[in-house]
């Protein structure tokens, strides 16, 4: 929370965490004041108040601990008396009424410890980081084809949960993120490729932090390290030495809109497929094309309308692509769950269009729940899915 700006009441801003994400919280620490009359913070597990007076200047500030216990005359003269009242109210109120800490239901998603502090004068920041590695658990096993992976094992696993092309401009590069599952990490080292059925080589391995970057020479279970994708990897994707195994896949969410998108310059086709193609395989939108036709034109589908903003702008700057962009009425996207369906065959309504996404699985476009309803009361045996992994 912004503590050093005015900002929303600390008690409203537990209050809309446990409603709108409906998880129980425990403040660690409390702000006193906020804004211009900001003074410091209270610690709620070591009794401790940190006093904090800033400048003015981003970077010239100064904090030191108070031993006086809330109460204390002293504190009136350093608070202030309104605010040492108003924190000693809300201690007793926190204390009293508030839920208990328990880590059991911290790592279980059911409660979440909520820290005050300010980035922009970095207060507050180093016992929030001491916090997090604290409470934070050791890697847990992943459930794969072959039972929950053991992150004490020696075989090497991972799974790949992020792409990200164009990371550095000059290069064109294409970064593939892992998560370390069990064994080690060594660069250069081979490993298998599951769901491209070939073994590939890890020749390097890169930690990134804002715009820096680090060679890895070894990782471990738990670990996130970015290895270089010549563009075989997928999110979700597994690879491993030893026993083969493959992880569960990462849900793919349904889009709720869609834009049919066309380059503008039809010499710049290689450009538009390259762009799109990458761009959806890092997530960040999804690409759908008509049954039977090529990638002159396809259709896209974002969670959000922003996305749409940035596909434009990546494609423009990345990719030298000027687009234009068509919305579309759907709503609702279903995957076509049965095998071996023929498409000509099914009852439809005539606003639901039927597309296929990169990987060739079969998907049907809505308008409303009604036509969703429709498909189904109307062809026996189909069967379809919100989501796809």
């Amino acid at each position: 929370n912004k503590m050093d700006r005015d900002a929303q009441n600390p008690f409203d801003l537990l209050e809309e965490i446990e409603q709108v994400l409906g998880i129980e919280t425990y403040p660690m620490n409390w702000p006193i004041g906020s804004g211009k009359e900001f003074k410091g913070v209270y610690d709620r597990n070591k009794k401790e108040i940190l006093a904090f007076q800033h400048s003015g200047k981003v970077g010239q500030q100064q904090a030191e601990k108070i031993e006086a216990q809330l109460g204390d005359p002293g504190l009136d003269e350093l608070l202030t008396k309104p605010l040492h009242d108003t924190l000693s109210e809300d201690i007793e109120l926190l204390d009293g009424a508030a839920y208990e800490f328990n880590l059991d239901k911290v790592r279980h998603g059911m409660l979440t410890p909520v820290f005050f502090g300010s980035a922009l004068t970095n207060f507050g920041v180093e016992p929030f980081l001491a916090d997090f590695l604290r409470l934070s658990p050791p890697p847990l096993p992943r459930d794969s084809s072959a039972g929950p992976i053991d992150p004490r094992r020696e075989d090497f696993s991972a799974f790949v949960f992020k792409i990200q092309a164009n990371m550095n401009k000059a290069h064109r590069d294409r970064i593939a993120f892992i998560r370390i599952c069990s064994g080690k990490f060594e660069r250069g080292m081979d490993v298998f490729h599951v769901q491209g059925g070939k073994k590939v080589k890890l020749a390097q391995g890169t930690q990134l932090m804002a715009s820096e970057r680090e060679i890895v020479e070894e990782a471990y279970a738990g670990d996130i390290i970015g290895v270089f994708d010549p563009g075989i990897f997928s999110i979700g994707d597994t690879i491993c030495t030893g026993k083969k195994v493959q992880f569960e896949g990462i849900p793919t969410f349904a889009p709720e809109f869609f834009c049919r998108v066309q380059q503008k310059d039809t010499m710049k086709r290689k450009q538009f497929v390259k762009g799109t193609t990458q761009i959806a395989q890092e997530g960040a939108i999804q690409i759908f094309q008509e049954i039977a036709s090529g990638m002159e034109e396809v259709i896209v589908g974002v969670v959000g309308t922003l996305q749409f903003d940035v596909f434009k702008y990546r494609m423009e700057n990345e990719y030298n692509v000027e687009i234009r962009m068509e919305t579309l009425p759907y709503s609702l996207i279903r995957w076509i769950d049965t095998p071996d369906v023929d498409l000509k065959k099914l009852n439809l309504t005539s606003d639901t269009k039927k597309v296929q996404d990169i990987r060739g699985r079969y998907l049907l476009l809505f308008s409303n729940e009604w036509s969703i309803r429709w498909a189904l009361e109307h062809n026996e045996g189909l069967e379809l899915s919100e989501f796809s992994r």
